[in-house]
């Protein structure tokens, strides 16, 4: 068990008072270190924050955070390049690295929510990738421990640094965990349709909805729909309203606890990421998949791709409204689906499984 002291810094891009995916990530975590290892972490954000404290944990900037009193015991990037640096390319973070590394006593963990990116020739991720392959292969290298949130993931950077290992968990629910009753489940309308997300999620998926809603079934076609999350949007409304024939709510900035309350409604899930053909593992980076599937709704989407599996356990599906493929479960379906989705993610990517693996890669206990 960890002394009463014992400091984790976890050095993230941001924190703020909106809802961020890797602040959120960081956050509930420090929660899970805290309850079940007594890890106090300090949270050290590169943007500087007008907040001295989240939730109940202190800020730190991070040029300070070398020298802070509280000496950490250990370190945990959370990795995203372009949440760093705006082209992707946070050279500077190398050093705040090393000084930081010098400074702890414990161990260094990385949790890479992005390597790097990729794009066509004619656009920038193409020539920056070099860069920041190298930036990200330097970081690891740094690290003492990494967590990648998919085998898709560790495979790419396997290949980018060959020898250094990895753990793999997905990324959890921000939005909670709730119990969930089998009969509960049962009693969820089936014309009840959600878009969760942050804001170009939000509009993303709900401008593929609208092409796609005059092909969903007549049996679980939506009379319904919940978008939850992103900033206010006013091209949102504006699509909604365009939809008259289904009743929508938009809740743009809400609390974990209402989205959690809204997402425990609802039938099904529209969610147009990006993640399309053989890696479709790639999916389990998305916080918004997280708290769909820890909510049991089940989730649909405008790409055909092959299974998702950890360790030959295969989550159901994938359900997918295409051009050429339409695949959903039944009325009578649904219900079962969407528990084995519900105990899949509890088997796979909760947030205690989460806190565990984290506590075992700073060899906590």
């Amino acid at each position: 068990m960890a002394n009463d002291a014992d400091v984790v810094l976890q050095i993230v891009p941001r924190v703020s008072d909106a809802l961020d995916g890797v602040t959120d990530y960081a956050l509930n975590l420090g929660k899970a270190l805290l309850a079940h290892y007594r890890l106090r972490s300090v949270f050290a954000p590169i943007e500087p924050s007008q907040l001295s404290g989240k939730d109940e944990f202190r800020i730190a900037p991070i040029a300070g955070a070398g020298v802070s009193p509280d000496k950490p015991a250990h370190l945990i990037l959370h990795y995203v390049n372009y949440g760093y640096q705006k082209r992707g390319l946070p050279f500077s973070l190398l050093p705040i690295l090393r000084a930081l590394r010098e400074s702890c006593r414990g161990r260094l963990l990385v949790i890479f929510h992005e390597l790097f990116a990729s794009g066509p020739p004619w656009k920038s991720e193409f020539w920056l990738q070099p860069l920041q392959k190298k930036i990200a292969r330097d970081v690891a290298r740094l690290a003492d421990a990494r967590l990648v949130s998919s085998e898709s993931m560790r495979q790419s950077l396997e290949k980018l640094a060959p020898g250094l290992d990895a753990v793999v968990h997905p990324v959890p629910s921000a939005f909670g965990e709730p119990v969930i009753d089998p009969a509960e489940l049962r009693e969820r309308d089936n014309h009840r349709w959600l878009i969760c997300g942050g804001t170009e999620l939000v509009e993303r998926s709900l401008r593929s909805f609208l092409r796609v809603v005059g092909t969903i079934p007549a049996s679980v076609a939506p009379r319904n729909l919940a978008v939850v999350g992103g900033r206010e949007n006013s091209r949102v409304r504006q699509m909604l309203k365009t939809l008259a024939d289904i009743h929508c709510e938009y809740q743009p900035a809400v609390s974990p606890e209402k989205a959690s309350q809204i997402l425990s409604t609802c039938a099904f899930a529209w969610l147009d990421y990006f993640t399309t053909g053989p890696r479709p593992d790639l999916l389990l980076k998305s916080s918004s998949f997280a708290n769909v599937c820890a909510h049991a709704v089940v989730c649909v989407t405008p790409h055909a791709m092959a299974a998702i599996s950890r360790h030959g356990d295969s989550l159901p599906g994938p359900f997918t409204i295409a051009p050429d493929n339409v695949k959903l479960p039944s009325p009578s379906e649904r219900p079962d689906v969407a528990r084995h989705i519900y105990d899949w993610y509890h088997r796979h990517a909760a947030g205690r499984t989460l806190v565990q693996m984290v506590a075992k890669a700073l060899r906590v206990s």
